[in-house]
């Protein structure tokens, strides 16, 4: 495997190119998938190519991805990294509610490791949700120092953060050792351009949540251009111009479509030159 390609998750080196299970749930990642047999048949594609970092979370669906991630995979590959994240709960219309107290830390705990049947979590992600999408300031010390607690415990070996400010990655780092933050960031959203660069000097890993713009698809005609030039898929640029941006920077792109997998993981091979490079850089500076 070309070491340019994979980077440090914890205490193992994965893929740089992985795999995002949230849409395996039914719309709006709530609710069973509208075909079990092709959610099953993507996460059995996905390992079978060589991927080797799955994401997941027991409030997608809830708890579906994670029982259908068991269903398709266990025994689980030694070499595969099973990334959670906890922090809200779904409600019964599906909304996305916080759940950070340390009792619901626990509680969500316990629900992965029982849905995926695991022992012992890869890496938990505490999702800083405060009731929006959005970041915002404040302390995450109580949620993550009750996961860190678990850490201590053996339920948990890492701990990474999720949708969060600099100063609360600063904040985490000091309370217990972090390996990785996923936030979001694409083509279009920089926002976390420094923090990306400070945490590659640390070697903590970066992983960009929306890569492709989420629900709001990326869309734009240098991303366009490029890729007609380049005869690659907009996706596939997008992609490549991550994989391009830092090399501490891991993909979790998610499709329920295994013919979209196969699209997606080929973006590693996708070469930008300069001026590809050029072009795709206006994206963000325009927004």
């Amino acid at each position: 495997m070309d070491s340019t390609m994979t980077y440090r998750l914890g205490d193992r080196d994965v893929r740089r190119l992985g795999y995002g299970a949230m849409q395996l749930a039914g719309p709006g990642v709530f609710g069973p998938p509208r075909d079990r047999d092709a959610a099953l048949a993507v996460l059995r594609a996905a390992v079978a190519a060589g991927v080797d970092h799955i994401d997941t979370s027991d409030f997608y669906g809830p708890h579906v991805t994670n029982q259908l991630i068991r269903e398709a995979l266990a025994p689980y590959p030694e070499d595969l990294t099973i990334v959670t994240k906890v922090g809200a709960v779904r409600g019964p219309e599906g909304s996305w509610d916080p759940a950070q107290s340390p009792a619901a830390l626990r509680a969500a705990v316990h629900d992965n490791l029982r849905n995926l049947g695991l022992d012992q979590l890869a890496v938990v992600n505490f999702r800083v949700h405060d009731g929006s999408h959005g970041r915002s300031e404040g302390s995450i010390a109580e949620g993550y120092g009750a996961l860190a607690a678990m850490r201590e415990e053996g339920l948990i070996r890492h701990l990474g953060i999720s949708n969060a400010t600099a100063a609360q990655v600063d904040e985490a780092r000091a309370i217990a050792p972090l390996v990785c933050v996923q936030n979001m960031y694409n083509l279009a959203h920089r926002e976390d351009d420094p923090l990306i660069d400070r945490l590659a000097a640390d070697g903590i890993a970066y992983v960009p949540f929306f890569p492709l713009g989420g629900f709001s698809p990326l869309q734009s005609g240098a991303l366009d251009a490029v890729a007609a030039r380049l005869g690659a898929t907009p996706m596939q640029v997008a992609l490549a111009w991550l994989l391009h941006r830092s090399p501490n920077i891991l993909l979790i792109p998610g499709t329920s479509s295994v013919a979209h997998l196969r699209e997606n993981l080929a973006a590693a091979a996708v070469v930008l030159d300069a001026a590809a490079l050029d072009a795709l850089d206006t994206i963000g500076a325009t927004r």
